[in-house]
């Protein structure tokens, strides 16, 4: 296991994308767990899904702040972007570690709308790079994505696999973040780790994620289409068990190491953070029905099955996704430990509270 090596205490943290999924609850985790932790959290609020859930993550975040007096929490509304906003909160703040969530998300999006694709993910992390260029940090951790695996055939992934074939631009933009790190890694001696996230759920999820869509149908009455007939495989990971993975990752930068040509050895390193157990599909919206039931959002007698259709696979998805986690587990003694049932329960119990279900 490696030695944690950044003391968290007392530092100043940016997350980008601080009001998502894993972004809010990160910054949570953070600021119940670590003393005097200064949170610097950015993130446009758009509208690609609904913007109350994001103004519900900033609300959960206040409040846990407002019971943790030795640390700091303030909130920008803004775009990463934007080069010279980003280069201003770098200067005010003397950032000790950087994590960037920030990112326009879904694949299926991507096919429909790739210029926000280009903007955030490729304009704005490159921002990030530059301003970790030109006001260093101790540490980048940035969000990548189980997607860069694309049309690879070899299952479980693993992050020595070759990834030069992604099946969406959502895809292309997180590979090209694990390539634009590694170049300034090397060039300017900038620790950095990417973090390819599986399939990440839990209470205030994403909407456009399949769990949620197919909860917003079933309390409609609508039917679900189930992709590839039920044959997708996919490795669920809990988010509350992803932020603990990036928490231990925060903590532990890759080591400046020179070469033997003078050069710094890139300071880089990438890690599957998934479940390492994936659920069939099917499996998966069984236990989702049973557990909406069990949390009164869907009535006891509901008609499941006349409300399921099986489809094929549609363009942009895999049918499998399957995390080799073992680099994770070596390192940081660390394992994700949420059953799915558990998982989808508490979402389940969110949701009826959050739409006030009756």
């Amino acid at each position: 296991m490696l030695t944690p090596n950044i003391d968290l205490r007392n530092k100043t943290v940016l997350i980008t994308g601080a009001a998502g999924f894993i972004g809010s609850n990160l910054v949570m985790e953070l600021i119940r767990t670590i003393e005097k932790i200064h949170i610097v959290g950015i993130d446009n609020m758009n509208d690609y899904y609904d913007v109350s859930i994001k103004e519900y993550r900033l609300a959960e975040i206040e409040r846990v702040a407002d019971k943790v007096v030795q640390s700091t929490w303030t909130f920008i509304k803004g775009n990463i972007a934007d080069k010279e906003l980003i280069n201003r909160l770098f200067e005010e703040n003397k950032f000790d570690v950087v994590v960037n969530l920030a990112a326009q998300a879904g694949v299926r999006y991507s096919i429909t709308n790739p210029d926000v694709y280009i903007e955030s993910n490729i304009i704005g992390f490159y921002n990030i790079l530059e301003a970790c260029r030109n006001y260093p940090v101790d540490h980048l951790v940035y969000a990548s994505s189980s997607s860069v695996y694309g049309s690879n055939k070899k299952i479980p992934y693993s992050t020595d696999d070759k990834v030069d074939n992604p099946v969406s631009l959502y895809a292309a933009t997180k590979k090209s973040n694990e390539l634009m790190a590694h170049a300034y890694s090397k060039l300017y001696n900038i620790p950095s780790t990417g973090l390819r996230f599986f399939t990440v759920y839990g209470p205030a999820g994403r909407p456009d994620m399949a769990y949620f869509g197919f909860t917003n149908k079933l309390l409609k009455g609508e039917t679900i289409e189930i992709f590839n007939y039920g044959n997708c495989k996919r490795d669920f990971t809990y988010v509350d068990d992803i932020v603990i993975g990036v928490k231990h990752v925060m903590q532990n930068a890759p080591e400046r190491v020179m070469g033997d040509d003078g050069l710094p050895v890139p300071p880089y390193r990438v890690y599957n953070i998934g479940n390492n157990s994936p659920e069939n599909l099917l499996d998966f919206v069984n236990i989702l029905q049973e557990e909406l039931v069990r949390a009164k959002v869907l009535p006891e007698d509901y008609d499941f099955e006349s409300h399921k259709k099986l489809v094929p696979m549609q363009a942009g998805d895999v049918p499998i996704t399957y995390a080799d986690t073992y680099d994770l587990e070596r390192d940081f003694g660390f394992k994700p430990s949420t059953s799915l049932r558990e998982g989808l329960r508490k979402f389940s119990e969110w949701y009826k509270a959050f739409y006030m279900i009756k």
